[in-house]
């Protein structure tokens, strides 16, 4: 003990150390006087403009019927029916149910086919967090598993992220995506996201890195991602008054072409393809209403509409003026709440819990 002691003590006088140790602290005390936040992660680096203003993920067309029963409001306990006819990519019927703690997220899909989704996530603690997604379907070849790793600290977001990872073949196949996002000031973060991904064991690995940026203003925030197959995206958002707000997203690839002017090795040229979408969100009393519209010519919006506390009204339209063509849909969304648990969820309204880690 006395020798460990004594090596030990040794070290910690080691001039080195004690360099390394001195910057080490000097760096953290730096790094502390800037006051920096989150970032946010890679994956959401255009979030404002892509999943808050537009309405792509909103959007479908046909007929649609949703009824949510509630059970609980702590913990989160709730099942689902889901109705739909003439969408294109939902099924006839659907049935989900969904539990959530401070630490646990449980949420479980199985459609009229026989298709079954599940997520279960779990908060080891305030920083880390493990989400996995599996997916079923009727026939052979047809599962998927995912599992995210997402580390989220003072200043800078990690993630981990295997997609159909397996060991079975005798080496190692799926697809890996590992990203870092870090803040450099308080309104610039720059960051990296690398993919390594092999089918099978006779097919090389592929491997793909791009680059990212992000930065945020009073009332705006512009990202930009490149990466090294001739890809890149921009997009710029802006918070015009406290209802509404609006953004833009640019999408521009050059991937190599054979011939055409300008030339190339071997006499290709550069293809240039790109597409820009531009869009508003405004944010009524009960109601949202989306916008967009994109270089395609695609015409596009959507309105939620809160009729009654637990029935919701959604209409979805699109045109595409170029191939003349016309989409609409509308659903309905009714919560089948007790009193009892409108009671509850009123007494816990203004209590800042935790979320579920969704």
């Amino acid at each position: 003990m006395e020798e460990k002691t004594t090596s030990l003590a040794f070290l910690n006088e080691s001039a080195l150390v004690t360099v390394l140790r001195d910057t080490y602290l000097s760096f953290s005390r730096r790094r502390e006087s800037l006051n920096l936040t989150n970032p946010g992660t890679v994956e959401n680096i255009a979030r404002e403009v892509q999943k808050d203003v537009f309405l792509t993920n909103y959007m479908f067309t046909g007929l649609r019927a949703d009824l949510t029963k509630p059970f609980s409001a702590v913990p989160i306990f709730q099942v689902s029916h889901a109705f739909s006819m003439g969408s294109q990519g939902l099924p006839p019927y659907t049935f989900a149910a969904l539990y959530g703690t401070p630490k646990v997220f449980l949420q479980g899909n199985i459609d009229n086919d026989g298709q079954l989704s599940a997520r279960a996530n779990y908060r080891w603690n305030n920083a880390f967090v493990t989400k996995t997604n599996a997916q079923i379907s009727p026939g052979q070849g047809q599962a998927m598993v995912q599992v995210d790793n997402d580390f989220t600290g003072k200043d800078f977001s990690a993630s981990l992220k295997s997609l159909n990872p397996s060991v079975l073949e005798g080496g190692l196949t799926g697809i890996f995506i590992a990203s870092y996002l870090q803040s450099l000031t308080p309104s610039l973060a720059v960051g990296l996201e690398a993919i390594w991904q092999r089918a099978a064991l006779n097919a090389g690995p592929e491997t793909v890195l791009s680059y990212c940026a992000k930065y945020k203003g009073v009332d705006w925030i512009a990202s930009a991602q490149m990466q090294p197959q001739g890809a890149f995206s921009t997009s710029y958002w802006r918070k015009l008054t406290e209802k509404v707000e609006a953004g833009v997203d640019l999408n521009l690839q050059f991937p190599p072409g054979m011939g055409g002017r300008g030339g190339g090795l071997m006499g290709g040229g550069m293809r240039k393809e790109g597409t820009t979408t531009l869009g508003a969100k405004y944010d009524f009393r009960s109601s949202t209403f989306r916008a967009q519209i994109d270089s395609s010519g695609r015409l596009s919006c959507l309105l939620e509409k809160r009729v009654l506390p637990p029935v919701q009204v959604i209409f979805a339209g699109e045109m595409d003026h170029f191939k003349q063509q016309a989409k609409i849909g509308l659903a309905v969304s009714i919560e089948a709440a007790s009193e009892d648990l409108m009671e509850q969820q009123e007494k816990t309204g203004g209590v800042s819990a935790t979320p579920p880690p969704f």
